[in-house]
């Protein structure tokens, strides 16, 4: 691959592939507006027929994808880029009873390392907070949307869509359509002169894989630029000679380090996921997830997700929902795999996403905020005493399970920020607070 020329030719092309947004418009210097001042109807963004030149954002200008420009952007990718659906069939959608609780908005909570406390309703802003809704034993207690956000819209998910193709893995192995000792070339023969050909499934699901996949959105030469271009869907220069889609991307990624030896971060991981999916199912990723999940929750609105050029769904990050839908299949997990009259996930997947996996591989990755925590079929494990594990994406997505409270939070964002070390200081206490809460109300009604 002729890094140079990802340099000169993909700069625009890369920022166009949303995970990889950590870059925004403005210096370190510069005052980043706030979430009120970068509310994108305030400022307008593609507002009129046509919107003014200077409120059009699009797609292949890269310009979908900077601050605060993508505050709206993340809640209209359909309309900017290629997408295939996720069909919630034709059934009509499960009920979501309301119990609005009017005292959430002033909870308290003390964000970590503050003495200074914060509100519930203070920490939506603080953390740039598109749409978020809270279940407790499956009512909706809270409900908010922001921006151009609302509840009959969608939004990107982000790096949640890991959780849900981790899922599905767990999923077919439990059926025994797949082994998760097996090597990853004995699904791929495509991947066995690849770093990942002599990984198991396990580790590939689990994310302690032994690859050369750098996420440092920093430097032009990491791996994460070369996947980025390689998944963009527009057309590439006369002059590049890189991989022209997602499976060509994966070929080429090499060794580093050993298969097992921690939990490393990679979104690469995710992506050979998918196409062991696919491959073994004969479905796209996106045909699986109707098929065994979408249509089975009840879904209000079909899902869907961006593809390659060669309409490859991105298995790593390309997932749009609705915002109850994705509050829904939280409560599923959370009910045990059982939702709208019918088990759709065994007690195997949950018990086994729930134990989460070895602390000390985890550790290794040197999440400050996430002491203690694992990661499972693609699902952070918290290993606090209410056993709360969640689903998390980039600018502040998040599907949080707290089965001792009986609480489910999905949270939609719009976080100038990529990492979430950004709004975890904020969002881990306010949800936890939110459970030890609802528990307390449990309490009293006994």
């Amino acid at each position: 691959m002729e890094r140079s020329a990802i340099r000169k030719n993909f700069v625009v092309m890369c920022t166009a592939v949303f995970t990889l947004s950590s870059v925004v418009a403005f210096a370190a210097e510069e005052k980043i507006p706030d979430a009120l001042e970068s509310d994108p109807i305030k400022l307008g963004w593609m507002i009129g027929f046509p919107p003014p030149e200077d409120r059009i954002i699009r797609f292949d200008d890269g310009s979908y994808f900077k601050f605060p420009q993508m505050r709206w952007s993340v809640s209209n990718f359909r309309q900017l880029m290629p997408t295939v659906n996720v069909s919630r069939g034709v059934s009509v959608p499960s009920e979501l009873k309301q119990k609005i609780d009017g005292n959430i908005n002033q909870l308290m909570f003390l964000p970590t390392n503050s003495k200074q406390p914060m509100t519930w309703e203070a920490s939506l802003l603080a953390n740039f907070t598109d749409g978020i809704i809270v279940l407790h034993k499956g009512n909706i207690v809270y409900e908010r949307y922001f921006g151009v956000l609302g509840a009959e819209g969608q939004h990107a998910a982000m790096s949640v869509t890991k959780t849900f193709i981790g899922t599905l893995a767990a999923m077919m192995v439990a059926d025994g359509l797949l082994d998760a000792n097996k090597k990853i070339a004995e699904y791929i023969p495509e991947l066995a002169k690849s770093a990942f050909g002599n990984a198991s499934l396990r580790q590939v699901m689990d994310m302690t894989t032994g690859i050369r996949f750098r996420e440092d959105y920093a430097d032009p030469t990491a791996e994460v630029w070369a996947h980025a271009a390689a998944g963009n869907p527009l057309t590439k220069p006369k002059d590049y000679k890189g991989p022209r889609s997602y499976y060509d991307f994966l070929q080429t990624v090499q060794a580093e380090g050993s298969h097992g030896d921690g939990f490393h971060y990679r979104t690469a991981n995710t992506d050979v996921l998918g196409w062991v999916l696919a491959r073994v199912s004969g479905r796209s990723v996106a045909q699986l997830l109707s098929e065994r999940i979408w249509k089975k929750l009840g879904a209000e609105q079909d899902a869907y997700m961006s593809v390659d050029s060669t309409g490859t769904p991105f298995a790593g990050g390309g997932l749009n929902t609705g915002l109850r839908d994705l509050a829904r299949f939280g409560e599923m997990i959370r009910n045990n795999g059982m939702y709208n009259g019918q088990k759709i996930i065994s007690q195997t997947v949950i018990d086994d996403i729930r134990q989460g996996a070895n602390k000390k591989d985890f550790a290794k990755a040197g999440y400050k905020h996430l002491t203690g925590w694992s990661y499972r079929n693609m699902w952070w494990v918290t290993h606090n005493k209410n056993g709360a594990f969640m689903a998390r994406g980039v600018h502040g997505q998040a599907l949080y399970i707290d089965p001792a409270a009986g609480m489910v939070i999905a949270r939609f964002a719009s976080h100038p920020i990529a990492s979430n070390s950004a709004n975890d200081p904020t969002s881990l206490p306010a949800y936890y607070a939110l459970g030890e809460y609802l528990l307390g109300l449990d309490k009293l009604k006994k």
